[in-house]
């Protein structure tokens, strides 16, 4: 279980995104969010969902356990679900209703422990650009650079592959150690690190 601190001043405090829980009639949702102050959106015609802000990590609280048993030989499984959000105050840490981009929770991981690779697994062999278009095309590889001008034209979706590539950048801007970054599927990831597949994403 991992704790991940945000800042309370945030600007995704100010506007909630992520749908969490159940679904609820109209009406339900009305009166839960005049009760305890909630926001409620229509989620994909199945209902209405609370929505929870989504602000970025800044802090993996248990970072230097992680280091320890990583050191001790034995493979972690942390920030499940970007990590439990936790503010700092005077009292010490609160817990906010939130969630935390995966993603970005694993970049800060993965550059707290001075990892040379970030692989982030996920249902595409490759990036790709105008995806799901007839000119859709895959990229083996791209620079930050590149990237960043890939996000100005709008090329990839919010929710989906924006905040992988995004998280890519982070972990590749900020290593010293000239490391890359690598997006893949599960399926494929041994041939992705052989080269055969996946985009690699370099400084």
């Amino acid at each position: 279980m991992t704790q991940v601190v945000v800042d309370k001043n945030d600007p995704g405090f100010q506007k909630p995104t992520k749908p969490v829980g159940s679904f609820y009639s109209k009406e339900d949702a009305d009166a839960i969010a005049r009760e305890k102050g909630f926001t409620f959106v229509e989620d994909s015609g199945r209902g209405y969902r609370r929505v929870v802000p989504s602000p970025l990590p800044k802090r993996i609280v248990e970072l230097s356990v992680v280091e320890q048993l990583v050191a001790s030989g034995v493979i972690v499984i942390t920030v499940g679900g970007g990590g439990i959000p936790v503010i700092e105050t005077a009292d010490g840490l609160e817990g906010v209703a939130a969630v935390i981009d995966k993603d970005r929770s694993s970049a800060l991981l993965a550059h707290g422990v001075h990892a040379d690779k970030l692989i982030i697994l996920t249902a595409v062999d490759r990036v790709c650009i105008n995806f799901n278009t007839p000119d859709q095309k895959e990229i083996a590889s791209m620079t930050i650079k590149e990237a960043e001008a890939y996000i100005a034209e709008n090329q990839f979706a919010p929710g989906s592959m924006l905040p992988k590539v995004q998280s890519c950048i982070e972990f590749v801007k900020n290593n010293e150690h000239g490391g890359t970054a690598l997006i893949t599927s599960l399926a494929r990831a041994a041939d992705a690190l052989g080269g055969a597949t996946g985009t690699i994403i370099t400084k």
